[in-house]
């Protein structure tokens, strides 16, 4: 076991990816946070944070909730304006 220090955080991120990961952190049993660092620490050592059963339950939850993009998409996503905000 290793001892870590968390901290809080603010952090945007797109709404269909947050609920996919979220009902995926309730398939697991685990919070928000202790989902993300896994998926975060297995991509830091190259190896894929979900086995194909989760990958299919995944494929499952993004049909459910609308989720199209993939991982090309990840560096030409744009932001829509805020409603009622000019630019």
């Amino acid at each position: 076991m290793a001892t870590i220090e968390r901290v809080q955080t603010g952090m945007r991120i797109e709404k269909r990816v947050l609920k996919v990961l979220k009902a995926m952190a309730e398939v697991h049993d685990l919070s928000l946070g202790d989902l993300i660092e896994g998926i975060v620490l297995h991509s830091f050592e190259g190896k894929t944070p979900f086995g194909d059963e989760s990958l299919k339950k995944i494929a499952d939850l993004k049909k459910i909730y609308g989720l199209t993009l993939n991982a090309a998409d990840s560096h030409k996503l744009i932001e829509e304006p805020k409603k009622g905000k000019r630019r």
